[in-house]
């Protein structure tokens, strides 16, 4: 093989009319002489929140033992295949919910305060909104300011999801509920549910946001890859075979989830437009997995390393037939104790998990140079809320996916004492590992849990 210095750099990005193709990494954006000397290319670190609503049946999430010789409960048993990169944890509280009152309220003071540390101030006006920077968007301005987009906000919620309107809870504006990611203490960022904008997001241009518009497009335009694929064809020529085989298969994986989007719109629900934006698939399941794989997309082409995802806002009345629970979530999270709506939240919870394990497939199936995706990320899953009928926002259901890249050793189950552990303890832990050298974030107490990559171990409580 011949030896040389030249490489494809890693920001490449194919242009065409209307449409811009991120590549994958790819062995030739790695310079020869490096891998000859067995120097590894630089690692990039990848951060993913993935939140599910309305709290968890805690005893069917937890695991009995600690340690590496836990078994993965019953809601966290689809995510078995990973059980070697997972770290379950017990013990930590939302305290920012109660920062400055002491009262942690009920969905709104918990949601906020989830990835942000700081309780919400009781307003009802989009005008006088304040909070705090979410720990996203802290991360996206150090790890993410060389990628095209800072930062993804996705969910699963359709377009009655309003970000600023309307009051949730008493006397708190929604926002502090239906949005994770916070630009600043009075700006909370947009979530997209749409499938088709995301799409254009990362691959095209965005356009109208108006369905009608866009669906008049889209018939013009087959594919917005059309325009790229003679520089697909030329860059393929370049490069070897190991390259060529990456760059087929992800262009396949391109254009299957293009036609899985346009296959929704065309067969979307006859309601009105605002209900229905064009892209969503009427099949909740198939909706969910558009949205992970662009995720996992966004990752390979590295276009962002920052995404969170909400597979439901605080106070959902999702309802899930696919699973056999036709009630709507959230009035069964007050289950008050009755067995039939536990069974039915032990089902929407599992469900949820499952996702989740679709994601980690497909990241541990992508290549990252050395090693995967899921080797070199981190995904924080879990609630603002443990048990929902109590609204309790203590030992919160947690656990993290993904090795940060060997920075994080998986495969356990730590527990702390109760009441002596924040989870903003934890996301200051997360954002010194992933780059930011912080020394404070919310209301932490400045505690690095040195733990999460074996250094230390919790103790039990």
């Amino acid at each position: 093989m011949m030896i040389t210095k030249k490489a494809i750099p890693r920001r490449t990005m194919l242009r065409g009319v209307g449409a811009t193709l991120a590549l994958p990494l790819l062995d030739g954006m790695v310079p020869a002489l490096t891998a000859l000397a067995k120097t590894p290319a630089r690692r990039v670190s990848r951060f993913c929140t993935v939140y599910v609503p309305n709290g968890i049946i805690m005893k069917d999430w937890t695991p009995a033992a600690e340690g590496s010789a836990f078994e993965l409960s019953p809601t966290l048993k689809p995510l078995e295949a990973h059980r070697r990169q997972l770290l379950v944890l017990s013990g930590l509280d939302n305290t920012g919910a109660s920062s400055r009152t002491g009262n942690p309220g009920s969905h709104a003071k918990p949601a906020g305060a989830f990835l942000t540390g700081v309780e919400p101030l009781q307003t009802t006006s989009s005008s006088s909104l304040d909070l705090g920077i979410s720990m996203d968007q802290i991360l996206a301005k150090t790890i993410s300011q060389d990628t095209p987009l800072p930062s993804l906000e996705l969910g699963l919620e359709g377009a009655d999801t309003v970000n600023g309107v309307g009051t949730c809870g008493v006397g708190f504006n929604c926002a502090y509920q239906n949005t994770l990611a916070w630009a600043s203490p009075s700006t909370p960022l947009p979530v997209e549910p749409n499938p088709r904008v995301v799409f254009e997001r990362l691959f095209g241009d965005i356009g109208s946001t108006d369905p009608v518009a866009r669906s008049a497009r889209l018939r013009r335009q087959n594919s917005i890859l059309d325009s790229v694929l003679d520089k697909v064809r030329r860059l393929h020529g370049e490069v070897g075979r190991r390259d060529q085989r990456k760059l087929d298969e992800y262009v396949d994986s391109v254009r299957e989830i293009e036609r899985r989007i346009q296959n929704a719109e065309a067969n979307g629900r006859k309601l009105p437009l605002v209900d229905s934006p064009a892209g969503i698939p009427v099949d909740y399941d198939e909706h969910a997995r558009l949205m992970f794989d662009m995720q996992a997309l966004a990752f390979q082409t590295d276009s962002t390393r920052v995404i969170t995802f909400q597979i439901g806002r605080e106070q959902s009345g999702a309802t899930y037939p696919q699973i056999g629970v036709s009630d709507s979530h959230h009035p069964i999270s007050h289950h008050g104790g009755d067995p039939k709506k536990i069974a039915s939240l032990q089902r929407i919870n599992a469900y949820h998990v499952s996702l989740l394990g679709y994601f980690l497939d497909k990241l541990a199936a992508t290549d990252d140079g050395d090693g995967s995706v899921l080797d070199n990320a981190v995904i924080l899953y879990g609630s603002a809320l443990s048990e929902g009928n109590r609204h309790d926002s203590r030992n919160l259901p947690l656990l993290l996916a993904g090795g940060a890249g060997g920075r994080i050793e998986g495969g356990r189950h730590l527990k702390y004492p109760r009441r002596t552990q924040r989870l903003t303890n934890l996301q200051l832990t997360l954002l010194n590992l992933l780059g930011v050298p912080a020394e404070q974030f919310g209301d932490s107490t400045g505690e690095r849990l040195g733990e999460l990559s074996g250094v230390a171990r919790a103790t039990t409580g």
